[in-house]
């Protein structure tokens, strides 16, 4: 039984770590693999989420620094943060007031399926109306970004709070849309990531505290060093393949795994469940 534990956290580790920062969304992937597996706990998935943000802190670690380090003396690192808190505000108050409803009407293979379907067909609209216009980019790195650019990508990210419908994917796609070059939007997107995380990942331990046990350390760790790796090879993976790609391939996973997600929902009775 143990080892079993240890394979189904190695296996939603390293789901986590793959899925977070691109853009078909880790929660969604995280509920049905959960599902499948037969392995279901708030308290784990909230560890291995912690080990993907720190994926991000670490290849970033450097800018970090910097961004840390002349918060004082450097006003062009005061208003890095400045626009990271403005993006990150939307989403925090309305996860804040719509945590419990989301958690127990969204958290289920049906819906994520649904979100994951929706969002892949938007992906390809949002990525044929840009190349149709291509000129149209007025920002190409972040230390361009108003104020007012920041707080669309916030309320951009608002949306993902659906599960399925990917906080990268909503915080990328938005950029774009809010005319942010797609190296940018990628990189903000990557940014927004830590401190929205990190605020959920507090949100959740504060409320699962109780559930807490010395005994689920060893699964615990196995799931949070691979989200760790494979976060981490993710991160550098999407940012290399973007200088040569669209995210239209994103979009058509996110439709097919959608539909087989749908089709095993109606085979195994839970599509007739969540439509009653």
């Amino acid at each position: 039984m143990e080892f079993l534990l240890l394979l189904k956290a190695l296996i939603l580790g390293v789901v986590e770590g793959l899925t977070e920062f691109l853009p078909i969304s880790s929660t969604g992937h995280l509920i049905i693999a959960g599902n499948l597996l037969h392995y279901e706990n708030n308290v784990f998935d909230i560890v291995i989420q912690l080990g993907a943000i720190l994926a991000v802190c670490w290849h970033y670690r450097a800018r970090i620094g910097l961004a840390v380090g002349g918060v004082k003396s450097d006003p062009a690192q005061r208003r890095f943060w400045r626009l990271l808190f403005v993006a990150f505000l939307p989403a925090a108050v309305a996860g804040f007031f719509f945590h419990s409803a989301i958690k127990s009407y969204l958290f289920n293979p049906v819906s994520v399926a649904c979100a994951l379907i929706a969002g892949g067909l938007l992906i390809l609209y949002i990525e044929r109306v840009t190349a149709r216009a291509p000129a149209n980019t007025r920002i190409n790195a972040i230390d361009d970004m108003r104020w007012s650019d920041a707080l669309k990508v916030g309320f951009a990210q608002c949306v993902a709070l659906w599960p399925g419908i990917s906080r990268s994917g909503a915080t990328i796609m938005g950029g774009m849309c809010f005319r942010l070059s797609r190296q940018t939007a990628t990189e903000f997107s990557f940014f927004l990531a830590i401190p929205t995380m990190f605020a959920a990942t507090v949100y959740d331990v504060a409320k699962n505290w109780s559930s807490l046990s010395l005994d689920d350390l060893p699964v615990f760790a196995v799931g949070f060093v691979a989200s760790f790796v494979f976060g981490l090879l993710a991160v550098k993976g999407l940012i290399h393949f973007i200088s040569r790609h669209t995210f239209v391939g994103f979009a058509w996973y996110r439709i097919a795994f959608g539909g087989v997600v749908l089709l095993w929902a109606w085979q195994t009775g839970q599509l007739h469940q969540a439509l009653n």
